[in-house]
Parts: C-alpha cells; structure tokens; sequence
C-alpha cells in the first residue's frame, strides 16, 4: 500500500468536498488502486467544515517545506494568490491539481514551465466539465485521431437560466435571482452570464482538441444577458432551442473559436440538456461523434475529477506535458479565423407598411445574406415585430447587413441576433 499525503489550498464547496470524497472512498481507493489518500495540511482563509487545528498550515511556505507532502489540491480559485501558490508548490517539486480554469487559461505556459523545471505533475481535468472525464479522454483516448470540432454546454449556471426561461415562460432577471438564491450564480454573476467561464473552459479544451493553444484574447464572447422570452418563444415556434454553446472548430490551421447564444434544432442532443448539466460533443476522424454528458460543477463531482488526477498522477511513469507550441502568444503554425459560417436569428421592429420586407430583403442580398424562413407576429399596428432565420453565411456579412438595416427608416429596432448551428 502507497501512502500519499496531500495538502488542500481552498475549504470552500470544493476543498471541503475533497475532504469529504477522501474520507467516504477511502477504503474504495485504497482496494482498487492500492493507494491510501490522506490529507496532511490544509490552507484556507475560511473554512466551510470543521477541520482539525493540527491540520491548519499557517501558510504556503509551511506546505512547500514538508516532504512529506507529495501532491498540492488547488481550489482558491481567482489568479492571486492562486497563481503564486501554485508556483511555489511546483517549485518545490510537489504535484498539482486544480480545477481553476481562469488561472490555467491565462497562464497555463507559466504554470507548466514551472512544473517541467522541478519534475512535478500539473492536471487540471477539473477545469472543464466538472466531474466530467474530457480533457483526460483527449489526452489518452484520442490520440489517433485529428479532431475537428469540439462543441457543447460547458456553463451549468446559464443552462439552468435559459432551461428554466424556456420551460416555464420566465423572464431572465426573474431566473438569475432565483439561480443566485439557490447557490448556482455568485452575487456578481457576470463571470457566468457574460460568457467568461465558458470562455476560459473553451481556451483549454480547444487548446487540448486542436494540440494548439489558443489564448482566451482570440476567442469571440457573448453572454445571455440580452436573450429574452420572446426570442426563446419565437426559437421554439421555428423548432429551435436557445443554449450558451461553447464552439470550437478547425479546418487545415485554421482555427475558430466562440463563445455565444445558439439556437440549435429540438431534435439536436444538446437542446434535451437541461439543468445545471454539462455536455459536450466532439467530432474525431476515426470515431466519428462522441458526447460526454454529467454534472458540470459542484463540490463532489469536482472533487471527482481531481482526486482523479491525484491517483492519475501517482500511476504515471512519468508526467505528461503539452507537447504542442504553449507559449502566452498564438502559434505562427495556426491563424484564428474570426469570419465564420453561420445561419442567424434575426428579431426586428418593423413599420407595418407595403415594401418594409423588399427593402430589407434587399440590404441583406446586398451583403450576400439570403433569407431562409420569414415570420411575422401581428399587423395594423405602428411597430410589428419581424423574425428572420438567414441561409449560412459570413459573420463579417451579417454584422455588416444588420448595421445597414439599423438605419432603414421602417425598421424600429433590430432587437435580437442569435447565431444558429445545425
């Protein structure tokens, strides 16, 4: 039997909850793995359960310094402290697991140069989806495959928002309060609702799929903030779900990378996701479409995944390193391509006169943007409003059309612009 100790730098839902999952599987790890888990120290402002005084590091330096100590639980969160923990962890020759996607999106190079400096392990699996196994299924699953798209629900927070929005006719402020009384958004939920969290998700699991590191300065946000019922409503009559989709794709170097409001079909797996559930779908050229459901965040599943990437760790022969070009700037070997492919939902105010849609018809044509679907709600009155779902086109196109539309003298308003992927 291995006996392992380990140090946690974070008691909040997570670090309590490895504490927890430790304590209840501990028997069930040492049986299966032949490793005994034991928590050494623990470092943390406040504590969220009760934990022995001797088990208290006064600070980092403490950790640093027992040799005993051979794998460090990163769950701060936040770039600082975070970060220089972390570091010093690494420096001093100790393994590291974190779930903090913010501090690995923005500076994963740093963090792994320092744990290639001193031999130590540095895993993250718990920095996107959860306890969901994705990135460790790219990294030694996959390998003989080039994958070209990865894609899903990567927040559990805006899911829960727009499931309940959709479900029950609720407005989004209405949602958010009722979210944010339950625990599944912060008090200041711009991280989540602004599209931020999917954002930093998106960077390393993109980075992971594509053997590319694409920093979160190239990938284009957008939040839910301005998604209403009214487009949710109008999504379902044209046979559409609204969802935040993370979406990366790749062609030859090329590489695209987005966070946004989507309407997907209601027959599209990822429209039946519902809740604070996670999925994501990633399309490889041997295996074709693979989906990767489960729970997104919260104390034990989160813990799952990095007492995972403890016992992970400690089975290696040696630790794995990124072996594409990391480094805080983009490759020379890859351009990010910010002019993509999309339908759109279209929402506009529009005088209920003869020649409004002609005139429309002919700004979009003008910009090489083509009408799929039209549909109009209610006449005779001054402002009616005006629903159009575009053919594929370029996003520099639509941008561009909608901007010329926003000054016709018929049209009131363009009150919402959703990208829709089939």
């Amino acid at each position: 039997m291995r006996n392992v100790k380990i140090a946690i730098l974070g008691m909040g839902t997570v670090g309590s909850g490895i504490y927890r999952l430790i304590e209840k599987e501990k028997k069930n790890i040492e049986h299966k793995e032949g490793i005994s888990l034991d928590v050494a120290k623990v470092l943390a402002k406040d504590y969220s359960i009760e934990i022995p005084e001797e088990l208290k590091a006064k600070d980092i330096d403490e950790i640093a310094a027992d040799k005993d100590i051979q794998i460090v639980a990163e769950v701060m969160g936040g770039i600082h402290p975070a970060k220089e923990f972390i570091i010093r962890a690494l420096s001093a020759g100790k393994t590291v697991v974190s779930a903090n996607k913010e501090l690995i999106a923005q500076h994963w190079p740093e963090l792994e140069k320092a744990a290639q400096q001193s031999g130590a392990g540095f895993y993250f699996e718990a920095s996107v989806g959860g306890g969901i196994p994705i990135l460790r299924a790219i990294w030694d699953s996959l390998q003989a495959n080039s994958i070209d798209s990865v894609y899903g629900i990567i927040n559990g927070t805006t899911n829960y928002i727009l499931s309940k929005m959709a479900d029950e006719g609720r407005d989004f402020a209405d949602v958010l309060g009722e979210a944010q009384a339950l625990g599944y958004a912060e008090a200041n939920p711009s991280s989540d609702v602004d599209g931020f969290d999917s954002m930093y998700k998106l960077s390393i699991l993109g980075s992971m799929a594509f053997h590319a590191r694409v920093p979160v300065e190239f990938i284009y946000r957008e939040g839910i903030t301005g998604i209403t019922r009214e487009d949710i409503e109008l999504g379902r009559e044209l046979g559409y779900e609204v969802k935040l989709l993370a979406i990366g794709k790749r062609k030859g170097n090329a590489i695209q990378m987005r966070v946004h409001p989507t309407m997907i079909p209601k027959d599209h797996p990822l429209a039946s996701i519902k809740g604070s559930f996670n999925s994501i779908f990633i399309h490889g050229s041997a295996v074709g479409e693979m989906m990767f459901y489960g729970r997104g965040a919260g104390d034990l599943p989160t813990a799952s995944a990095l007492v995972s990437d403890m016992i992970y760790s400690l089975n290696a022969c040696r630790h794995k390193y990124s072996t594409f070009y990391n480094e805080d700037k983009l490759s020379s070997e890859i351009t990010i391509e910010n002019n993509w492919e999309t339908k759109v939902f279209i929402r506009m105010g529009v005088q209920d006169r003869p020649g409004v849609l002609a005139s429309i018809a002919n700004v979009l044509g003008k910009n090489n943007v083509s009408l799929e679907s039209v549909l109009q709600k209610g006449k005779g009155r001054d402002c009616v409003p005006l629903i159009l779902v575009t053919h594929v086109a370029r996003e520099a196109a639509i941008r561009q059309a909608i901007a010329e539309l926003e000054k016709l003298p018929d049209v009131v308003s363009v009150a919402s612009c959703i990208r829709v992927e089939e």
